[in-house]
């Protein structure tokens, strides 16, 4: 007989296996479910009304006991589910259950003080009250039983939420219902806890009220604990990425860098070597949730900048030429290109078939922004969305081999594509984009980034002196004046690029306001360092031939013997070639201030202050002046004197030359430019244009660098820039007038577009006016030599 009872025990345990096995992961699947979303209503309906923590304390911990039971089976059934259905012990949804788990915790902790002093209300205006009725219907109450419980009315009737700052402790009474329960169980005891049921639910309501007032912590512990979690790092690691895969739950992940807090819960104070070792566990686990976090940020804020980007290179005008060449060809039916060939799709086509899909990318994207910015982690959020200034300088598309980089304009526009995008994650985080990036675009303002990288301004810089100016020395790009850019000129090697799209007014704006005022002050004093280099070699070829301009300076009025020094002379065409050098690179240089004064045009105040200065500079001290010059210089102002090439050439220092050397240095190379501009003549390409104001081979230039040099060398050296120049002005119409009588063709062939150097020097000098060229060069010869170039012009264009 008990055999066969035995038997029937074991197939009715078989039974309950089987049952269980077969239907305990469905009915906990669905609890999971109920309890997801029952936790999300609960936590919607606190955070709105959060004085609803006082009287639903209960359901509040109810439901997170209850969800922490449901993930505490799932994790220890996780490792041993039945092959039939794994499916159901496979949640991707826990995080979200995590999640307002955490959220629910949260209010606690947060409205504390409300669920206070809504229960120190509670005890002393109701329960107090009840349980001295209870008390006093009592028909038998043993002394210390009485004292008991009169020490539990009076505790509660003095209580008051006016007692700010003190510190409740309820643990006494906790220990004397312990103790009553203790006297009122035993045997032949006079009263008897079993015969009033009503006081021990009251009691055992009075004990947990007492709780919700000095005992919270340790309730969300009892209750909500999940530092079990420690122990099971390989699963716990599992639901995080599951959580990161699926889009919808990845807005819920910040739960499990929270989960890490729990597992310092487990430690005991009996095993303090626990501790460390705990914490170091949580802290790499949450360092590790972090930095997948914070990657799957980046790389989901990046696809929507590239997106943005491309999008945005669409509207570029350099992609409407073939838009229009496709109408132009339709509307004269000329068909071209391969039959049946597509047409180009248009910006904006787009948003008919996969932009609803953007949308929702965009929304998941910021519902994680929005998830992982909880919780005080908003220090970590502004690390997590620092644009990378090498994502930036990337944008450039540098290519050092080919030398080819981005039009400024484009990279602007890829910038403000990023930067819109960036802008919109402040509708869903605290915080401050546009701070975070300018501060990165203040970094590469600088020649170098903090990690010693070049930035966008040393790139820009190096690809405009190395590739266009460089070019421009060797005859392949010329400085046209009228459209105020470079533009290549037509030669046997054609260049990569097109100068045109790289200098002219809205590209040198864009790169104003992509370098900043240090980002071209950068420029400026790199483009200053090439022109001191110009200016050495100079004074070099100006002490090979020191005798002979010493005797041309005071012999500008005899011919015959101007002519027989000037034979004398060595270097000629290497002075003018350099001085050339110098004026491109001055020309280059006046266009970026020009744009730098265009895109600053909202310092207006301090520009018109800067005016004034300029207007007053002539009364003021020396080192004063060239600080007003420097500073109008950094807004974009021009100035008289280039404060830049003055601090360059400044910084020259010859070995055993006096001051007055240098000085005499200075005047001969004025000198020797002035008695080398008629060999100009004779150069085919120094032909005057009038179409673009100016030569071919950028001899107008040297307008600009003869006034701008001669204004840094004599501030220097404290000598008089108008005495000076007025003897330039002489000597070079002296030489120019000798031109005028001579039969050689060769010579003389463009005689007239050299005559127009001496009109520019004097239009582009502050120091000369046209009274004083007319002293020395008669006007006539000027309209007789416009009058013959721009007949010249019609002639050639003809």
């Amino acid at each position: 007989f008990f055999s066969l009872s035995y038997n029937k025990r074991i197939n009715d345990i078989r039974e309950c296996k089987e049952a269980a096995v077969s239907h305990a992961g469905s009915m906990h699947r669905e609890r999971r479910k109920f309890l997801r979303s029952a936790l999300k209503e609960l936590a919607t309906v606190l955070s709105d009304q959060p004085g609803l923590l006082g009287p639903k304390a209960l359901f509040v911990f109810m439901a997170l006991s209850f969800a922490r039971d449901e993930i505490i089976w799932l994790l220890r059934h996780a490792d041993n589910m039945p092959k039939k259905s794994a499916d159901d012990f496979i949640d991707k949804h826990i995080a979200e259950l995590i999640f307002y788990m955490e959220e629910l915790r949260a209010h606690v902790r947060k409205y504390g003080p409300v669920m206070q002093r809504y229960y120190v209300q509670y005890l002393s205006g109701f329960d107090a009250v009840v349980l001295n009725e209870l008390v006093q219907n009592l028909s038998v109450c043993p002394e210390d039983e009485s004292i008991i419980m009169s020490s539990f009315v009076n505790t509660m009737t003095s209580l008051s939420v006016k007692q700010d700052g003190e510190v409740f402790d309820f643990r006494g009474m906790r220990l004397d219902w312990f103790r009553l329960q203790a006297y009122t169980s035993v045997s032949k005891a006079s009263l008897s806890l079993a015969d009033h049921r009503e006081l021990g639910k009251m009691m055992n309501t009075i004990i947990f009220h007492t709780k919700m007032v000095d005992s919270l912590v340790e309730m969300l512990v009892e209750t909500s604990d999940l530092s079990i979690f420690c122990f099971y790092s390989r699963a716990f690691e599992k639901m995080f990425q599951q959580c990161l895969e699926l889009p919808s739950q990845s807005r819920y992940s910040i739960a499990f860098p929270l989960l890490c807090t729990h597992f310092m819960s487990c430690t005991h104070e009996l095993c303090p070597e626990e501790r460390h070792h705990i914490g170091d566990r949580s802290l790499s686990l949450c360092n590790m949730f972090l930095d997948e976090m914070a990657k799957q940020a980046r790389n989901l804020i990046t696809d929507i900048c590239t997106e943005q980007c491309t999008l945005s290179d669409q509207l570029l005008p350099k992609h409407c030429a073939k838009t229009i060449s496709q109408a132009v060809n339709k509307k004269s039916k000329k068909q071209t290109g391969k039959k049946g060939e597509p047409e180009r799709e248009k910006p904006g086509v787009e948003t008919t078939h996969f932009y609803y899909i953007f949308l929702l990318q965009i929304e998941e994207v910021f519902h994680f922004l929005y998830g992982i910015s909880t919780e005080g982690m908003l220090v970590i959020s502004v690390l997590l969305f620092r644009p990378p200034p090498r994502s930036i300088v990337g944008m450039t598309m540098y290519n050092q081999a080919t030398q080819e980089i981005a039009k400024p304009s484009e990279l602007l526009t890829s910038v403000r594509a990023y930067m819109t995008v960036l802008q919109s994650i402040e509708n869903y985080v605290q915080i401050d984009i546009t701070r975070v990036f300018n501060n990165v675009l203040l970094q590469q303002t600088q020649h170098l980034d903090s990690h010693g990288e070049p930035t966008i301004t040393s790139l820009y810089t190096n690809w405009y002196l190395e590739t266009l100016l460089r070019q421009v020395s060797n005859g392949h790009i010329a400085y046209f004046p009228a459209m105020k850019a470079f533009v290549n000129l037509p030669t046997e090697n054609e260049l990569t690029f097109n100068a045109e799209e790289y200098s002219d007014i809205s590209e040198m704006r864009s790169l104003s306001e992509l370098l900043g005022p240090y980002g071209m002050k950068f420029l400026s004093e790199s483009l200053m360092w090439h022109i001191s280099s110009q200016v050495a070699e100079l004074k070099k070829l100006v002490v090979e031939n020191v005798d002979v301009l010493t005797q041309m300076r005071t012999s500008f009025d005899k011919p015959d013997q101007m002519a027989a020094l000037f034979k004398r002379l060595s270097s000629v065409d290497s002075v003018l070639k350099r001085m050339t050098i110098i004026g491109v690179i001055l020309s280059f240089r006046s266009l970026a201030q020009e744009a730098l004064r265009d895109v600053r045009n909202h310092y207006k105040f301090l520009r018109n202050l800067l005016k004034y200065f300029l207007l007053c500079n002539s009364y003021i001290f020396y080192q004063v002046a060239m600080n007003v010059y420097e500073l109008s210089s950094a807004a974009g102002l021009p100035c008289e004197i280039d404060p830049a090439l003055v601090v360059a050439l400044s910084s020259q220092k010859s070995e055993n030359i006096s001051p007055e050397e240098e000085y005499k240095i200075a005047c001969l190379l004025m000198v020797f430019v002035a008695v080398s501009l008629p060999t100009l003549a004779s150069n085919v390409m120094s032909q005057y244009s009038p179409a673009i104001e100016g030569h071919c081979n950028n001899i107008h230039c040297l307008a600009k660098a003869i006034n701008q040099i001669a204004a840094a060398l004599f501030t220097i050296h404290k000598g008089s820039i108008e005495d000076r120049l007025k003897e330039f002005l002489a000597l070079a119409s002296s030489s120019l007038l000798k031109i005028g009588q001579e039969t050689d063709k060769t010579t003389t062939r463009n005689r007239e577009s050299v005559y127009l150097l001496l009109d520019m020097i004097v239009q582009e000098s502050p120091f000369l006016t046209m009274d004083l060229l007319e002293s020395c060069f008669p006007y006539v010869l000027l309209r007789n030599a416009y009058h013959a170039v721009y007949k010249q012009s019609v002639t050639s264009s003809a």
